[in-house]
């Protein structure tokens, strides 16, 4: 794990880490086996609907396509190769299902969205398949109560990130499940146009969008990690999503984030940790709507440049009971704005110098935030560059001491919390 998100740990219950992927699940009792070179596309139509088909080790030539209930299993070893164009294989009957194997490669058509595989229709399953290859990955598009649990997927690490194919594609699909999948360097994981599903337990690697909604409400985002990504999730457009207990660590350079929000509302977030990102948190004129509200409880700050940022205006969100620590900065707004119109309360910030002389845990006096480096950056957002130098350090003391200089009033939590929060780690369920 990345030296940041250790860090970050340290102070808290170490999770369990998540395994790479779920093991081959079992094998059918009653199938027919396919041997290597035997016609698998003839096997699949001859074989009634609701049988199950195993492939013995080795490679089998695609593409292929399962229009009824039919299960597909194999090892990992029994791989389904391309002949080089389009779609590897496609299970586009309700029920279908693709179970264990490996999908070695796809097409290379971007506009024709050549996948390793693709999911359509209800109740389709992609089980314990390692994905290696493929411009994308797992496609799923109009499709009801789909079953994504347990895959490794692989992109081209040698590719720039917007030249490789998304990992995992959710279009216009509903009620699904995407759990305990593994993908690295990967574009991104995509919900577009994707309501009430759930994504949990999943880790996402060195992508670009960790995940992507867009237009998808209702959705679960629950005990990932996303680490190593440009962004680790970013919601736009999207209402009711629920962010619960996940790792957002390690998104760094200038548009590194682990969360980002535009126009987005009544999202709850709860209980993640957010570890050496450029930025923490990001929201962008979020809520959209009056009488919306997203509220961020109980999750861990540590090591980030900003820990949250606004663009916009700060109303309609909520802040309580979060722990600040070890950030350069703890909030910042772009342009000469504040966050008070947001509320504040019973949240933990390291650099609080108040007291609590009556030892109820809620310090004595409001926390307020002011700072004399960030309004300069304000001013001139080039100066960023020297955020974290002795320089900006000078400038801050000089804010604090000389009253000519007196940097603006960013926030004020009147109830600041005195014990340190402490993350409970990732929590699937």
């Amino acid at each position: 794990m990345a030296l940041g998100l250790a860090a970050a740990c340290a102070a808290s219950r170490e999770p369990a880490p998540i395994p790479p992927a779920a093991p081959t699940p079992a094998r059918p009792e009653v199938c027919r086996e396919v041997s290597p070179g035997a016609g698998l596309q003839d096997a699949i139509d001859a074989a009634p609907t609701g049988a199950a088909l195993c492939l013995a080790p080795g490679t089998h030539g695609g593409p292929v396509h399962i229009s009824r209930r039919l299960t597909l299993w194999g090892p990992r070893d029994a791989v389904i190769r391309s002949h080089g164009e389009g779609t590897t294989v496609r299970l586009e009957g309700e029920g279908a299902a693709l179970l264990g194997v490996t999908v070695d490669g796809s097409g290379g058509r971007y506009d024709l969205l050549d996948a390793a595989i693709h999911v359509a229709g209800r109740s389709g399953r992609v089980e314990g398949v390692l994905v290696r290859n493929a411009v994308f990955g797992i496609l799923i598009e109009r499709a009801t109560g789909a079953t994504v649990r347990g895959n490794h997927v692989l992109g081209d690490a040698s590719q720039p990130l917007g030249l490789r194919g998304d990992g995992i594609r959710l279009w216009e699909t509903y009620d699904s499940t995407v759990e305990d999948n593994w993908l690295e360097d990967s574009r991104d994981v995509v919900l577009w146009y994707a309501s009430r599903n759930r994504v949990a337990g999943n880790r996402i690697e060195h992508g670009r969008y960790g995940a992507h909604l867009m237009y998808s409400h209702g959705n679960q985002i629950v005990g990932n990690r996303f680490v190593g990504n440009v962004t680790g999730l970013f919601v736009m457009y999207s209402r009711d999503v629920e962010i619960r207990g996940n790792v957002f660590a390690d998104s760094g350079g200038a548009a590194g984030m682990g969360l980002g929000f535009k126009e987005s509302g009544n999202v709850r977030v709860v209980r993640n940790l957010f570890a050496h990102n450029t930025i923490g948190v990001y929201v962008d004129t979020s809520p959209l709507w009056p009488d919306d509200r997203n509220r961020f409880e109980g999750n861990v700050f540590r090591l980030n440049g900003v820990a949250v940022s606004f663009l916009g205006r700060a109303a309609g969100n909520a802040f309580e009971g979060n722990g600040f620590r070890d950030n350069q900065l703890q909030v910042q707004v772009d342009g000469r704005g504040d966050a008070r119109q947001a509320v504040w309360r019973n949240n933990e910030f390291d650099d609080y110098a108040g007291y609590d002389l009556d030892g109820d845990g809620t310090g004595d006096v409001p926390y307020e935030l002011r700072s004399l480096a960030s309004d300069l950056v304000a001013e001139s957002s080039a100066l960023a560059f020297f955020r974290g130098t002795p320089a900006f350090a000078l400038v801050e003391a000089i804010g604090r001491i000389v009253p000519l200089f007196e940097p603006r009033l960013v926030l004020s939590d009147p109830e600041p919390r005195m014990t340190r929060v402490a993350w409970e780690g990732l929590r699937a369920n």
